[in-house]
């Protein structure tokens, strides 16, 4: 198969502007991994942050190597094998892409350019490579709120290759690249509404990540929580935040790289750009109003965390649906995304299960909430701005497919690994303090007057343990 040579007149052209914002968009979506580190890390005990943000920066490592082998190819690769995956090999360590671009449109340097939405838009395709590797990374390691205390390092590393693998690509390639809960003609909204030219008469709405990232990360956390089982104490002693300024610092890093996250989804600085910014801000105030609106009337106090948390919860709501709504809708989107956040991380209390750092409650329940929000509240197709119900329909098959296909696939991994290399540490080194067995280190490192080691949480987190009452409604419990 040899290059796509177009006509000189009709060579596409690299945009510079749209590609200089591509660039700028994926630098703030891969700042998106490290500020969830210290985010997670700060809710941690201090006895496991280093180990908490280690997981971050692992998943980092394992899933960036990974997109460029056989990532990208699965996710957006031409092949579309059975409307779940591209075909791995297509484009294995991105061949047809850089170097001997067989198969691509190239411009007039002989450069393999693309042009995602058929906007005239051109840039580089390895630029959209690494724009869809930052949006790999930091789903996988949202994962790791859940199981934060207790799990093996080295077993973390072998299921985010898997997970990754299994995971993430097909449902990535199942909405954006072509398959069963896209768009196209072959898709499942096509096959309930039908399709023109084409496309589907109702088109899904996930402009940034709301099923591919936040569901499917969400799904994974509360079922490897169930697999790996309860921290000691769980339920019993206080776990709270060990350094709350570095969760609020986390926090404000994840807004700043989500403005890349979302309204780089676009892939050009226009106005649905614009508009996606704005959105997304508005969202994100109204979550964390939300948020403490509920601490405030069932706790008493309108708490530090609980802003932080709001932060996030509002992000996520609004990445599924922030190019579908207006200023207005964004505001009641996140708004009920903080409140229904907030009272979400209560219930792996009631059930029993340790979802360590709410990424169920966050994640999940603020994924599907945003995902099926964008059916009652999109300006074209919203159930409130009365064309009827089918885009609501769409949006809910779409996230149950999610919910069910990362499920599946994390059961299936997790099993296989608590059997062969298994889950958790010893309960010796659970209690010393996962940083020292799993990397021979410690986050803090203080020596008192007396010469006894401490840290400067330690009597903090003796005067929680006095306030276990407390635990069951303070927002995000670590």
């Amino acid at each position: 198969m040899s290059p796509t040579l177009l006509p000189l007149a009709d060579t596409p052209a690299i945009d510079a502007s749209a590609t200089a914002f591509v660039i700028l968009c994926s630098s703030l979506v891969l700042l998106m991994t490290p500020g969830l580190a210290l985010f997670y890390g700060g809710m941690t005990r201090a006895k496991s942050v280093l180990n908490m943000m280690m997981m971050s920066f692992g998943a980092m490592g394992v899933v960036g190597v990974i997109y460029v082998l056989w990532g990208y190819s699965m996710s957006f690769g031409g092949a579309n094998i059975g409307g779940i995956i591209g075909n791995p090999f297509e484009n294995f360590g991105l061949k047809g892409v850089v170097g001997d671009a067989t198969g691509a449109t190239l411009d007039a340097n002989g450069t393999a350019v693309i042009d995602v939405f058929g906007s005239g838009a051109w840039i580089p395709e390895v630029l959209f490579v690494g724009f869809q590797l930052t949006f790999a990374i930091i789903t996988v390691a949202l994962i790791s709120g859940a199981i934060a205390d207790r799990v093996k390092f080295s077993t973390w590393l072998v299921f985010s290759a898997f997970w990754v693998t299994l995971a993430y690509f097909p449902i990535a390639h199942m909405v954006w690249g072509g398959g069963l809960l896209s768009g196209s003609a072959d898709g499942i909204s096509a096959k309930i509404f039908g399709a023109t030219d084409g496309a589907a008469n109702v088109l899904p709405i996930d402009f940034a990540g709301g099923t591919v990232v936040h569901i499917n990360a969400g799904m994974a956390g509360l079922v490897l929580a169930l697999i790996v089982g309860k921290r000691l104490g769980f339920g019993k002693t206080a776990m709270r935040p060990h350094n709350v300024p570095l969760v609020m610092l986390g926090a404000g890093l994840l807004w700043f790289g989500w403005f890349g996250f979302n309204a780089g989804s676009e892939l050009a600085a226009d106005g649905v750009a614009s508009l996606v910014w704005v959105n997304t801000t508005v969202a994100t105030c109204a979550a964390i109003l939300g948020w403490l609106v509920v601490e405030k009337l069932r706790d008493g106090h309108a708490t530090s965390v609980g802003a932080a948390s709001g932060v996030v919860a509002g992000l996520v709501a609004i990445t599924p649906a922030c190019g579908a709504l207006s200023p207005v809708g964004s505001i009641v989107l996140g708004a009920v995304a903080g409140v229904l956040a907030a009272l979400a991380v209560g219930l792996k209390f009631r059930f029993g299960y340790d979802d360590s750092l709410d990424v169920v409650g966050v994640h999940l329940v603020a994924g599907i909430w945003g995902t099926v929000g964008a059916g009652l509240l999109a300006t074209s197709g919203g159930l409130f701005y009365g064309d009827g119900p089918k885009q609501l329909v769409v949006q809910i098959v779409i996230a149950l497919a999610s919910i069910i296909v990362s499920g599946i696939v994390t059961a299936i991994i997790g099993l296989a690994l608590k059997r062969t290399m298994g889950w958790r540490i010893s309960d010796d080194d659970e209690v010393a303090g996962i940083d020292q067995s799993e990397h021979a280190e410690s986050g803090y490192d203080l020596v008192s007057r007396g010469g006894r080691l401490g840290t400067t949480s330690s009597g903090a987190l003796s005067h929680d343990a006095r306030h276990h009452d407390e635990l069951t409604s303070e927002g995000v419990k670590a």
